[in-house]
Parts: structure tokens; sequence; C-alpha cells
């Protein structure tokens, strides 16, 4: 029974792989509304969907931690993710202590910690894995542009100017903060078990985040907007529902090839060109 059933995914995405890019373009559209509506259908508090979000996170870093301390080894991994992780995560924990602190403080504040040590040990301990040619993309290029876009698009919340900018500033950081893995993956091709979970995990992650956002927003008919704070030009709600999609997309090529390199057995994930 699960041989047949594994066969027909098999098939299906096989077919899917052949499509032109609108095709799939709409498929993944259609898929996640479809996933949309059977999470609003089974979770009835969509608070649930965001500690999902940081436990499937959670156990992407927990399969590092595994790789860097069993395997000895951070081939694959990028040095400029995880930096870009600890900075969007480090502000973020600063406008949760000023402005609101509650259970996803303290989540983000153990990501956080546990990011700082991936980066130690990338740096220092297993520099001589390190895979710094491959890991080449220059992050003053969504840096520099998330800077400037928190200025001119940010919450018109009741709190300090800098703590709104600063709030604006890490929902645009983590939204292109996978750039450098992906660009990793890009450049290598080959992708190993622990490396392709853990960029997964990402993926889901994200999704969930974007799916807890958009059924918040549906939920109370708009409301979570005005409380949002509407911003510039009344963009800034707009461009929060923006970054979680944008998250979401960035990774949905790469799970897609994951899922189906798993349902295939294969334990290195080989990316076809053009791929992330």
């Amino acid at each position: 029974m699960m041989n047949a059933v594994k066969s027909r995914i098999q098939f299906a995405m096989s077919w899917i792989r052949r499509q032109p890019p609108k095709v799939k373009a709409f498929l993944a559209v259609v898929s996640a509304m479809a996933v949309l509506v059977f999470l609003r259908v089974i979770v009835h508090d969509n608070e649930y969907l965001f500690l999902a979000s940081e436990a499937v996170h959670a156990t992407g870093i927990s399969v590092l931690i595994y790789k860097l301390t069993k395997e000895r080894t951070c081939a694959g991994l990028s040095l400029k993710t995880q930096e870009l992780t600890a900075l969007y995560l480090g502000v973020r924990l600063y406008c949760s202590f000023v402005m609101e602190f509650d259970l996803h403080t303290l989540l983000d504040s153990a990501a956080f910690f546990t990011t700082l040590w991936v980066i130690y040990m990338i740096r220092l301990k297993l520099r001589a894995t390190y895979m710094e040619d491959k890991d080449n993309f220059v992050i003053y290029y969504v840096v520099v542009p998330c800077i400037v876009v928190s200025f001119l698009i940010h919450p018109s919340t009741h709190h300090h100017i800098i703590n709104r900018l600063f709030w604006a500033l890490c929902v645009y950081l983590e939204a292109v903060s996978v750039l450098p893995q992906l660009r990793v993956m890009q450049n290598t091709k080959i992708v190993e078990p622990f490396t392709a979970h853990y960029v997964f995990a990402l993926g889901i992650a994200r999704f969930l985040n974007c799916a807890h956002w958009i059924l918040e927003v549906l939920d109370t008919r708009g409301g979570l907007l005005t409380a949002l704070g509407y911003g510039t030009y009344g963009l800034w709600p707009f461009m929060v529902i923006l970054s979680e999609i944008i998250q979401t997309f960035i990774l949905a090529d790469f799970c897609y090839y994951y899922v189906q390199s798993l349902m295939g057995g294969q334990l290195v994930l080989r990316l076809p060109s053009g791929v992330v």
C-alpha cells in the first residue's frame, strides 16, 4: 500500500517537473491556498501556527547542532545567512524587550544564542571546512536596501520612532536572510542531508508563519492591519504580509526538490541548473 502511494506521488512530481514555469507557479499558488484552507479548518487558534513555526525552526537549528558537533564539518553552510539571522533576531529581541515581552521573546532568545553558537563554530572551531569561496553573496546588497525601506515604510503605532524603525528592519531582514544559503547551494549544486534538512525546516517554518499572518488577517476581518499600524501611505501591514510571502516563495522551489529527493530515497540532494 505504501509503495503504491509513494509511486503515485513520484509520478505526480515527475509530471509537475515537466511543466512550464507558469504552470508550476499556478500549481504552487493553488496548493498553498488549499493548505491554507486545510489549516483554517483544523487550527482554531492561529497562535498555534506561530508556535509551530518556532518549533520547526528550532528543529532545523537542532539539525545544525548535530551536524556541527557530530559530523565536525560546516561544509555547505552559509556563514552569512547565520549572521543575517543573528542580526534580525537580535533586532527583534530588542523590540520584544522594549515593546511587548511574551513567550515569543523567550523562543527568539533561544534561537538567537544558538545562532551565535553556530557562527562561533563556523568562524573558529570548524573554519577549515567552511566553503568560503562558495559563500560569496554580498550581504550589503540586502542589508542596505532593508535599512532604506525601513526608514520609508514602518509602523505608525504609539511606540518610539527608533523602536518602530527596528521593528520594520527585522521584518525585512528576515525575509531575505536565507539568500546567502541559497547562493551556496546554487554554487555547489549538491546539498548534503543535514544542510538540506535545515533549509527545508526553514521553508516549512516560513510557510507556517506566513499562514499565521494571512489567517489572522482573515479572522479579524482586517482588524490586525489596524493593530499593526498603517505606517507610510498605509503600506506597512501589506509589507509585513508581502515579506512573509516572499520568504515562503524564496524557499518553495528548494522544498519541492527536497521532497522529490526524499521520495526517491536519495540521501544527497542534487539540484538541477537554475534552481534557487
